[in-house]
């Protein structure tokens, strides 16, 4: 099936990132390629091509010591951080055939002060990181953790809202992104918690062959009237051949989100509380911009007490060459939610083109970025009732939307059955394709 044959590159890739890390290992444990390094610091040990970082203690910071073993121990070796390490220096590296393995923690102080000013710029949507982690053949591992604190960060901004352009952070009040795979390619990153972000748990940014499994991400309140705000679990953005699997997310916006330019992408086996979805956009936001997410493949998915499940977001068109919220151009196609289980989630199935646009503008402006080649196999489970009408699933249009397929829809409004639910749409080309009845409505504000 044609939703399923662009897949095969990108399984044959996650291939030749084992193939990496196990280059890696095999290259440490030979006498005559082994490097040997030497260390001037003391809390930085070396044997032969292992680089253990000791922790200062006394909540010292721990990130000079950091980037002097990511600088020594660089190429072909692995640093060891079994310890607790205090950070507020901002992390970035550039390594080659390299492991690191954190079975102790790393904590970012929530020093506002320092690091809004001081975390790495990343220019889309006004993201900025703490760690920006560079290169290839990089495995990041070890059961460890890396805790943002971020709960004086979600208090601040309660107080102090600067949310930016539709990103939630700003120059002015930066949030910074606990880990950030950047500008890297064949990663690994398997087996490690990241809790209580600022902003978005993980970014991938302008790489490729990278693979996330196992990773335990949480940010819960202490306070009740607070909620940390745009806790993304991943961000991907102009990246290809990235897999996300076997992970649990408990968090209160996208568990993943494809940003502009992700091809090639695989979800799978997922846990997803608490969330907005698994999201393929946002979408032309910015006029004179060409966004494409192509080639994905969302596989058993189990999203409960969450916002949406399966997502597609698109802002719609503008006649205003300056505009920041809709008018860009470019394409969805190709995506698969498959074996796809909601509980208690608003929207099962929600696409639009008319996402943070007003009724009117969708009307007179119909989004100039297309939505084709989308399919919804078994996606099953209840609707929440938070939306009216006992409706499910809403697709809804600006433009007309191509080859929209539903195959093995079982979804129940709230103390409803399967087959009561409502399901609304507006401009698909071929509503035929679908196995549940449409509500033909017109355009609403997404």
């Amino acid at each position: 099936m044609k939703y399923l044959t662009a897949f095969v590159s990108a399984l044959a890739t996650v291939d030749l990132v084992s193939a990496a890390t196990g280059y890696i290992h095999s290259e440490r444990s030979s006498g005559s390629l082994r490097k040997r390094f030497t260390s001037n610091n003391p809390y930085v040990t070396t044997e032969g091509s292992v680089c253990t970082v000791k922790p200062m203690g006394g909540a010292r910071d721990d990130g000079p010591n950091l980037l002097y073993a990511f600088d020594l121990c660089g190429s072909t070796a692995l640093i060891d951080l079994p310890g607790y390490y205090t950070v507020e220096t901002v992390l970035q590296t550039n390594l080659k055939n390299v492991e690191i393995r954190l079975s102790g923690a790393i904590s970012y102080t929530p020093n506002i002060d320092y690091w809004s000013p001081a975390s790495i710029y990343l220019t889309y949507q006004n993201a900025t990181t703490y760690f920006f982690l560079s290169g290839s053949g990089v495995t990041l591992h070890g059961g460890g953790t890396i805790n943002a604190n971020g709960q004086t960060w979600w208090n601040y901004y309660a107080q102090n809202k600067n949310a930016g352009i539709a990103g939630g952070s700003s120059r002015t009040f930066a949030r910074p992104i606990p880990l950030t795979v950047g500008n890297a390619s064949n990663i690994v990153v398997d087996d490690i918690s990241i809790i209580n972000s600022p902003f978005w748990h993980n970014f991938v940014y302008q790489s490729t062959d990278v693979t996330y499994s196992n990773i335990q991400i949480s940010s819960i309140s202490a306070n009740a009237s607070v909620e940390p705000a745009n806790s993304d679990g991943w961000d991907i953005y102009r990246s290809s051949y990235v897999t996300v699997k076997d992970s649990n997310v408990q968090n209160g916006d996208d568990c993943v989100s494809f940003k502009p330019n992700s091809t090639y992408m695989t979800v799978e086996n997922m846990i997803c509380n608490g969330s907005h979805g698994i999201s393929v956009g946002s979408l032309g936001q910015y006029a004179g911009e060409t966004d494409i997410v192509a080639n994905v493949y969302v596989r058993n998915i189990s999203m409960s007490n969450a916002q949406n499940g399966a997502r597609i977001k698109v802002f719609g068109g503008s006649n205003d060459t300056q505009s920041i919220s809709g008018g860009g151009s470019g394409y969805v196609k190709n995506v698969t939610f498959q074996d796809f289980a909601n509980d208690n989630v608003d929207n099962p199935i929600y696409v639009t083109q008319c996402y943070s646009s007003s009724a009117q503008q969708c009307q007179d402006h119909p989004s100039s970025l297309s939505i084709s080649d989308v399919h919804f196999i078994n996606v099953t489970g209840t609707a929440s009732g938070l939306v009216a009408n006992n409706t499910v699933a809403t697709l809804e249009c600006s433009a007309e939307c191509v080859d929209i397929t539903a195959s093995g829809t079982q979804l129940a409004p709230k103390n409803g059955t399967v087959g009561s639910g409502k399901y609304l749409c507006a401009n698909l080309q071929n509503e035929t394709l679908l196995d549940f009845p449409c509500t033909d409505v017109p355009i609403t504000k997404g």
